[in-house]
């Protein structure tokens, strides 16, 4: 015997998209926020699945990283050129999967979580951006400090346009 759960039965009202112009992801709603912790072990449950390529993407994005690291190594003083390629690469691949994804996979439910959240989330990394950031200031350097700090952000937000744009192009 299985119990029914009411909020697997609910219908997913559509949102109004608070940034026209990029897609935004249509599996997440305010349902999807347990209130209490029966309703967060059965939401893992039922999405056991998605946790899965979570961590199987998860895996291969940060063993992707490591290698990157490998083949390009910096000191603590020096300008970490691999952690800004990993990050500037993520965000282009991130702009470009969000289009292939909302706009034509939709119903595909495990492309997003296994590339978008796992082998991403896993290959991009705000913790090394910020231990690069502290050892430049450390050893002295403020001034490229602060240049990685900013260009990161501007460079990886540029990226995400760029990847949204291009890929929306070649699609087409």
């Amino acid at each position: 015997m299985t119990s029914h759960d009411p909020d697997d039965a609910a219908p997913r009202r559509p949102r109004r998209d608070p940034h026209p112009g990029f897609p935004v992801d249509p599996d997440v709603t305010p349902a999807d926020v347990p209130t209490v912790p029966e309703r967060a072990l059965r939401l893992v449950r039922r999405r056991r699945d998605i946790l899965l390529v979570i961590a199987l993407g998860g895996a291969l994005g940060a063993a992707a990283r490591y290698g990157l690291a490998r083949v390009l190594p910096h000191s603590p003083g020096d300008f970490p050129w691999s952690t800004l390629l990993t990050n500037v690469v993520g965000c282009l691949a991130i702009g470009a999967l969000m289009v292939v994804v909302v706009e034509h996979l939709p119903s595909s439910r495990l492309v997003r979580p296994f590339f978008g959240t796992g082998l991403l989330g896993g290959f991009t990394t705000f913790s090394t951006y910020a231990v690069d950031t502290r050892a430049l200031l450390a050893a002295g350097r403020p001034v490229v400090a602060a240049a990685y700090l900013l260009g990161t952000l501007v460079l990886g937000l540029l990226a995400v346009v760029v990847g949204l744009r291009t890929a929306e192009r070649v699609l087409r």
